[in-house]
């Protein structure tokens, strides 16, 4: 149950995490590059298909309309064969989307959107959570980065292209989806039943905290997030900000100048700010035009901090000084630009032309960045839910009784035991959490006491003084300030 989360992306100009569809919107594509179709890239010159190519590409046309035991659909064999194209490419960034997921895509500009909201990204023809959006159902419901849809309602997810996938867990807001999820760490597959609903695209969120320690998070780079930053970043300063921690946990990406844009109000004149090579092995470096700031700087990253997120944090720790703190980051090393005008039916391709590496030169694709400081969050962050379709009580021994004991010790009931076996002392912890909770004290867990027991750990996790990363960001901070005052 995460307490982070991401909001979708702009896809409008130089958008980065390639890899990702968001639930709910379906057809949501973040690329890199600029807008679609206009020229985000250089086309390379071609002759376009041979006569044998077109030759057999034609007859199996014909042989599949002639032949099929039921009538076909032109129209979808053509998507089948550009959608096989991008599937042999074997990259989960490049892909094609058809006329209607291309209109979400534009929908996704105006910033609003109704589903369970999470980012996703096929991996080996399995659909997997880059992050969870901010205040989204899917947060809400304790959705992880890194987590496997199996299924939607009943139906399998396994092999099926993106697109297709994502359209089947969209849907009209009030209505439920019910995800079975692979969790690294858990035995059986896990259940969540969803009720869609609007989501919000709001992306930078400020605060101040004692000691004159500014915390600004960032749930994604959208075509106003380098605004909405500066905005909030001139606030905490003027209030005598004297350090400052950016969170970009769960933050799956964005737009590419917006990066550039942030990362040089931290980052000194002339120094790299992040490198993108070409297929031909050509490099081109941006470099800050900006200045670093008289302050210390961390970053808090990470499993779900991808793409854009992953430049910034590589930027400041490498070019800035900045201190990474919490988990290693996605691995999003790759570059997307997005081509729609050239296919003239509105139906569009998403094409990987490029890697991006850190100032140093390092390609982080498939390894993330790994944090200056590893800090991990309670357990009963990442607990998984329990399955209300059973009574848990007294002498059961299961990995439902095993997260309830999980839940039942984050939230202070101390059960003696994390390890399954429902004793005596577990039910003790239940009766006082029943009765704290006012629900008939039983010491059994059935289905509402489990809701209630899940309902206060959202609000446990939700509540910053429980955040470990986010303490120790700002632990960090504060030690920062003291030792630069002391050298005075």
């Amino acid at each position: 149950m995460l307490k982070k989360s991401t909001a979708a992306f702009m896809i409008v100009a130089a958008l980065l995490c390639g890899s990702i569809l968001t639930l709910g919107v379906t057809g949501y594509v973040n690329v890199f590059g600029q807008a679609a179709g206009e020229g985000a890239a250089p086309m390379v010159q071609s002759s376009g298909l041979g006569a044998k190519e077109s030759k057999k590409l034609g007859t199996a046309l014909d042989l599949i309309e002639s032949n099929y035991v039921e009538a076909v659909d032109r129209d979808k064999l053509i998507d089948g064969a550009v959608n096989g194209m991008m599937e042999a490419l074997g990259d989960p960034y490049s892909n094609y989307m058809g006329k209607e997921t291309a209109e979400k895509f534009e929908e996704s500009i105006e910033g609003s959107f109704t589903g369970i909201g999470a980012e996703v990204s096929s991996e080996n023809g399995k659909v997997v959570v880059v992050s969870p959006i901010k205040g989204s159902p899917a947060e809400k419901s304790g959705i992880q980065a890194k987590d496997i849809i199996l299924s939607v309602n009943g139906e399998s997810l396994e092999g099926l292209e993106l697109n297709m996938a994502v359209s089947k867990i969209r849907g009209p807001k009030g209505s439920k989806a019910t995800l079975r999820i692979q969790r690294a760490g858990s035995v059986e597959p896990l259940e969540y039943v969803i009720t869609r609903d609007d989501v919000k695209l709001e992306t930078v969120y400020a605060s101040m905290e004692k000691d004159g320690v500014g915390v600004i998070e960032v749930t994604q780079f959208s075509m106003n997030t380098g605004e909405r930053f500066a905005e909030e970043l001139e606030k905490l300063e003027k209030k005598g900000m004297k350090g400052l921690v950016i969170d970009v946990r769960n933050d799956p990406g964005g737009v590419l100048p917006v990066v550039i844009e942030m990362a040089e109000q931290f980052v000194p004149k002339g120094k790299a700010i992040v490198q993108v090579e070409d297929k031909n092995k050509q490099r081109e470096v941006s470099t800050s035009k900006g200045s670093s700031k008289p302050y210390p700087v961390v970053v808090l990253m990470n499993k779900g901090s991808a793409s854009a997120s992953e430049i910034l944090a590589g930027a400041l720790q490498q070019s800035a000084g900045a201190k990474l703190i919490g988990e290693n980051s996605f691995g999003k090393g790759t570059v997307q630009t997005s081509f729609d005008k050239q296919l003239g039916d509105g139906s569009l391709l998403k094409i990987t032309i490029a890697k991006w590496l850190t100032p140093d030169g390092t390609w982080i694709h498939g390894k993330g960045i790994k944090p200056d400081i590893a800090v991990a969050q309670p357990d009963y962050f990442s607990v998984a839910p329990i399955n209300k379709s059973v009574t848990l009580q007294y002498n059961m021994n299961s990995t439902d009784v095993k997260n309830a004991q999980t839940m039942l010790n984050g939230l202070g009931y101390k059960p003696g035991r994390k390890d399954g076996y429902f004793d005596t002392e577990t039910k003790n912890a239940v009766k006082k959490f029943q009765s704290t909770a006012k629900l008939p004290v039983t010491g059994s867990i059935d289905a509402k006491t489990a809701e209630a027991l899940e309902a206060a750990l959202i609000k446990s996790i939700q509540d910053p003084v429980n955040d470990n990363q986010r303490n120790r960001g700002i632990a960090e901070v504060q030690k920062e300030i003291t030792a630069g005052a002391s050298n005075k």
